[in-house]
């Protein structure tokens, strides 16, 4: 008796629908992505105010520097013990905003201090944002509820 050898079918799954699916699944999560909450740190916990509001328009180009309320600065990701160490970045954020051919004045010094953070170290990295020629600063806070 001879057995013949019968060649197994062979199934192809069409990986199109699974590729759009994934595609637009991608494209979703891009367009809901914020950066907005990359420059706030959870250690920084805003003061109240009634006079708060959010602003009217976004920044141009913002930069945000972060006070803690032991006087430690938060700049690009990174601490700094003092306002003047931080001036390095400033000064980088200017260099940065030269060779895209803006001005310093296009840029908008947004200050986030803690609610307990001496007003003083919030003077002084104001005063280190001047020495840099920032002129724009917006100081943020939150709504008394």
């Amino acid at each position: 008796m001879k057995i013949k050898k019968v060649e197994a079918a062979k199934i192809e799954i069409d990986m199109t629908p699974m590729i759009d699916i994934c595609f637009q699944l991608l494209t979703f999560f891009v367009f809901i992505l914020s950066f907005e909450g990359a420059d706030q740190d959870a250690r920084i916990q805003l003061p109240a105010s009634e006079l708060a509001k959010p602003p009217e328009k976004s920044e141009d180009v913002p930069i945000t520097l972060q006070v803690t309320k032991d006087g430690q600065i938060l700049a690009g990701g990174q601490p700094f013990p003092n306002a003047d160490a931080a001036k390095s970045v400033l000064n980088a954020e200017r260099t940065m905003l030269e060779q895209r051919g803006r001005s310093v004045s296009d840029a908008n010094i947004i200050i986030r201090a803690h609610k307990d953070a001496k007003t003083g170290d919030v003077q002084q990295l104001i005063k280190v944002a001047q020495s840099v020629e920032f002129t724009k600063f917006s100081l943020r806070a939150k709504d008394k509820e």
